[in-house]
């Protein structure tokens, strides 16, 4: 195939280029080219989206497939105008932060509420905070499914992607703490739920909706499992046996100042419960039925191990650092043996 990636140099749209030059696609990526490079054997093509000009020599390239990752509403009107006409299916990197209800767990993209769309004059995300991410993901997918049809467009609403390349503190934060062994503190109830996928695996997952023209809206992410399955496919691929872990009460951590999903003071990928009980709880066996293949969690950490390892400077530093988690251990001891 003859794809065109509207990014591709950096985390997914690079794994999604890497991979499509592995499979022996011609590959070319658009992008400014001031946040990475293209994988070897990709071409690039220099451009500005905020121009609406900018991808219009690419339209008589006749591409056989479009994957676009864009959180920019203009830049997705400006590519569809341009090239939606000139290919013949378009893949759109949605979220699942354009649901309007994070509370249920077990929903699915078939029947889940979404948000509104973008008020006209919000273009992106705005502020540190990233207000009205969901609801740009849900402008653009409404512009992909009119310009490009109910059967040339595939929107992936992605959850949390972790892997090699992950520049957040997310995922990263339990390889690094698991390594580094010791007394361990788990956020809530073993049983609490977690969610993810591969970059590697949803990078295959486009590239295979691109080959079958697989059209609609499911949402991107592997099945989801308990935190206590979680903590031990860390420790499994990091060859830790017996991971000493304290669980520790949420409310306790919120009335400690203790933070959630990812960031400084965190414990990343914990929220609270309920209100967060569907953010990382959601039914994929759409996207598994669709094509949708996930590996061993352990091969995830292995991957990401031999990132972080090659790379230390590019992964934030988030989570608790030890300090903290000691103390907050040992406060949580002394409420157990009261």
């Amino acid at each position: 195939m003859r794809i065109l990636i509207l990014g591709g140099t950096r985390f997914l749209g690079r794994a999604t280029a890497r991979l499509a030059v592995e499979q022996g696609h011609e590959v070319t990526c658009v992008a400014r080219g001031v946040s990475g490079v293209v994988p070897a054997g990709a071409r690039l093509v220099a451009a500005d989206r905020d121009d609406p000009r900018a991808l219009v020599p690419l339209a008589a390239e006749g591409f056989d497939a479009v994957i676009d990752v864009t959180r920019q509403v203009s830049h997705a009107r400006h590519a569809l105008t341009a090239l939606a006409d000139h290919v013949g299916h378009w893949s759109f990197v949605s979220t699942v932060s354009v649901y309007a209800d994070h509370t249920t767990p077990g929903q699915s993209a078939a029947d889940a509420p979404v948000l509104a769309p973008a008020p006209p004059d919000v273009d992106g995300p705005i502020g540190p905070d990233h207000r009205w991410y969901g609801e740009c993901k849900v402008s653009i997918e409404q512009l992909v499914r009119e310009r490009m049809g109910a059967d040339r467009s595939f929107v992936c609403r992605a959850g949390l992607i972790v892997g090699a390349e992950d520049p957040s503190d997310r995922f990263p934060y339990w390889v690094r703490r698991l390594s580094a062994g010791g007394e361990v503190l788990a956020p809530g109830r073993p049983t609490d739920r977690v969610q993810f996928i591969d970059v590697a695996d949803l990078a295959r997952w486009l590239l295979h909706a691109a080959a079958t023209r697989l059209a609609g809206t499911y949402d991107g992410s592997g099945p989801a499992l308990t935190r206590a399955e979680l903590l031990a496919g860390v420790a499994a691929g990091l060859g830790v046996a017996d991971p000493v872990l304290t669980w520790v009460d949420q409310e306790f951590l919120l009335s400690h100042d203790v933070r959630e999903w990812s960031g400084e003071r965190s414990l990343p990928l914990w929220v609270r419960l309920p209100e967060a009980g569907g953010l990382m709880d959601r039914d994929v066996r759409a996207a598994l039925d669709a094509g949708l293949t996930v590996r061993p969690l352990p091969d995830t950490v292995r991957a990401t191990v031999s990132w972080m390892s090659a790379n230390p400077a590019a992964v934030r530093q988030g989570g608790l650092d030890p300090a903290d988690e000691a103390a907050i251990l040992g406060e949580w001891q002394a409420v157990r043996d009261r």
